[in-house]
């Protein structure tokens, strides 16, 4: 069985009725077309190499905060 994880998303009321109106012209739940948008959007980032830049820098950035917490300056 998959595991899936519930968030709560909130939209603009006009945003969230066209998102209605695409789901319903599709002839698919709004959850899913959510889902492919948000893959496709994570799918981008990661052949995105600005994106990928900065993402190694934030990591960068936590694994000093790690150490300085764990005091392994």
């Amino acid at each position: 069985m998959s595991k899936t994880k519930n968030l709560l998303l909130r939209l603009d009321p006009a945003l969230a009725e066209e998102l209605q109106a695409v789901a319903s012209v599709e002839g698919r739940p709004v959850s899913e077309v959510v889902r492919d948008a948000i893959r496709e959007l994570v799918d981008a980032r990661r052949v995105d190499e600005d994106f990928q830049q900065q993402l190694r820098v934030a990591a960068k950035a936590q694994q000093r905060l790690l150490a300085r917490l764990r005091d392994d300056r």
